[in-house]
């Protein structure tokens, strides 16, 4: 049985991109809120509350997570355009999907998901060859480049993406 947990396999950091492998992980961003939305759509309440695999979130936590996700994605890219090497501030992801806005309908966060990428694009497409290069200092990860960055979250939504993509599959909806 595959491994739920990562159905398109494990995030591997690279250690750079190149023009290519960046234009290709910002398209992935681009296209990410509406896959989801594509994905979600037609879900009833119940089969939003689903769990995506045993002891996992639900599908409507997944939604929410990944605007929550990226929007911090957002901000620290906006904190290493405006800061030298800054130290950013990891979050709980898993007290955060607890948390009461997480019973709000996925609706609110895919809102939220296309705006914060409508901002976040403008920034990824303005970059230059050596704005690619700029990091911040994650405490656990230490220092991270901002196409590292971009290659993280091009995997981040094709990750989630498939969680419910998945799930659809197996339970035939």
């Amino acid at each position: 049985m595959p491994d739920l947990r990562y159905p398109i396999g494990a995030y591997v950091r690279p250690v750079s991109l190149n023009a290519a492998q960046r234009a290709d992980a910002v398209t992935q961003i681009r296209e990410a809120p509406a896959r989801l939305r594509a994905a979600l759509g037609g879900l009833d309440e119940s089969q939003l509350d689903t769990p995506y695999r045993p002891d996992g979130w639900t599908v409507r936590q997944v939604a929410h997570h990944v605007a929550d996700s990226h929007l911090n994605a957002y901000i620290r890219l906006k904190l290493a355009l405006t800061e030298d090497a800054p130290t950013i501030k990891p979050y709980d992801e898993s007290a955060w999907a607890r948390l009461p806005d997480v019973k709000l309908p996925v609706d609110v966060s895919l809102r939220l998901l296309d705006a914060v990428h409508e901002r976040w694009l403008v920034l990824l497409e303005s970059l230059t060859e050596a704005d690619w290069t700029r990091t911040f200092m994650h405490p656990e990860s230490g220092a991270t480049r901002l196409d590292q960055l971009a290659a993280l979250y091009a995997w981040h939504g094709r990750h989630h993406l498939a969680h419910v993509t998945s799930l659809r599959e197996r339970m035939g909806w």
